[in-house]
């Protein structure tokens, strides 16, 4: 019916676009005075102090300070309100699971990390995973309750057709057909599922080096191989979920590898995932191989030959730059992509010596050139995609004033 609330148009719904438009500049810009958010808004000053008055009532913004130490009168500063909502992000692996929770603005108020070691789970998942939550919650001074929305992020992905998580056989507990609606039916906030290389690139697009841009590929090397789509702005997920799992990809220089689900690999993975890099350095013969697991290994070979960048190092940087190139030169002769953003420790830690080689092969191989830059998201990137993800659904709840 013309007029009513929710149409297109009518003051209930400008006043709501105006209140969004405010609260995202405040969440961009940090406090703003009444002055600064109309020039920014283009509203006039009354209706930018009614908004304030609106949203302060709301208890979406606080008064916070003034504009002391300027030319003329102080005037008032406002900001969100951190408390208006919180949101909570889980980083799973075999070997532990991370969690953390952020408020509003986007800033953590709480992270635990629970150990998960061992081929078979000591604990089911659910309480893995309540209790990993739990862990963050009671860090961050909270309750369960408080928390808007949960995003996990997984090795593989949950197949939207069959609810099953596939192209992750390493992940003990997480394949039962009911696991998802036991997680639904313990915790009381809705939950959502996204594979952990995609939180990735959620990362680098709203805070990192793919800021601004549309169309790229996220590559990520650390404990396996896998790429995120990135397409018209928006996560390519594919029919099974399965977009990006470019560990099963065949190349060339790798024996071709059948029932690839079942082996958990493939000939790109063999071919450049962290578990070559050590290998590879052996046959070149250099002698100082440090111990551990394969993706430590890596990460510390390939930052050691960056800061070296001669002799076998160099060799190594080199043939490695090559292997990577060649499974990256198909997947960009697909998509065609404006940028490829390297991240995951066997690539950060190869630096710009390793970037700069991968870029040069590439443009060898392929005939589209996209441009590669490597990540900056350094710090747990899944989780921070996770609450990235999480945050972005919860502010679109809590910040609508239409209702």
């Amino acid at each position: 019916m013309a007029g009513s609330a929710g149409t297109p148009g009518t003051p209930r719904v400008l006043r709501a676009m105006n209140d969004r438009a405010a609260l995202d500049l405040l969440l961009e810009h940090g406090p703003l005075s009444r002055t600064r958010i109309g020039k920014l808004t283009g509203l006039s000053k009354p209706t930018a102090s009614q908004l304030l008055a609106r949203l302060e009532a709301a208890g979406l913004v606080l008064a916070t300070g003034t504009t002391e130490g300027r030319p003329g009168p102080n005037a008032q500063l406002y900001e969100v309100n951190p408390a208006a909502g919180y949101a909570a992000g889980l980083d799973v692996t075999p070997e532990r699971i991370l969690a953390a929770v952020a408020d509003v603005t986007g800033r953590t108020v709480g992270s635990y990390e629970l150990p998960t070691p061992g081929r078979r789970p000591a604990q089911p998942v659910v309480r893995q995973v309540t209790d990993a939550l739990d862990g963050a919650v009671k860090a961050a001074g909270l309750a369960r309750d408080d928390v808007h929305r949960l995003v996990i992020g997984t090795p593989g992905a949950f197949d939207p057709n069959t609810g099953r998580l596939r192209y992750a056989s390493h992940l003990p507990g997480w394949h039962t057909p009911a696991l998802l609606d036991e997680l639904a039916a313990a915790l009381p906030m809705p939950v959502e599922y996204e594979n952990d290389v995609n939180l990735v690139a959620v990362a680098e697009q709203r805070l990192g080096a793919a800021r601004g841009h549309e169309d790229f590929v996220l590559f990520w090397n650390e404990g396996g191989l896998g790429a995120a789509l990135v397409l018209g702005g928006r996560l390519h997920r594919g029919w099974t979920g399965g977009a990006g799992e470019v560990g099963f990809l065949p190349v060339p220089g790798a024996p071709l590898v059948r029932q690839v689900t079942k082996a958990n690999s493939g000939g790109y993975q063999e071919l450049a995932g962290s578990q070559a890099v050590p290998r590879l350095a052996r046959e070149l013969g250099i002698a100082q191989i440090p111990s551990g697991p394969y993706a430590e290994v890596a990460a510390a070979l390939l930052e050691r030959a960056a800061a070296e960048d001669t002799g076998l190092y160099r060799e190594l940087l080199q043939t490695y730059a090559t292997r990577l190139a060649t499974g990256l030169a198909a997947l960009v002769s697909v998509l065609d992509p404006e940028l490829v953003v390297l991240s995951g420790a066997s690539l950060t830690s190869g630096g710009e010596p390793l970037r700069a080689l991968v870029q040069d092969e590439l443009e060898e191989l392929a005939a589209a050139r996209p441009r590669l830059v490597i990540g900056d998201v350094r710090e747990h990137p899944v989780l921070r995609g996770a609450l990235e993800s999480a945050l972005a659904a919860t502010r679109d709840e809590v910040f609508d004033t239409s209702r």
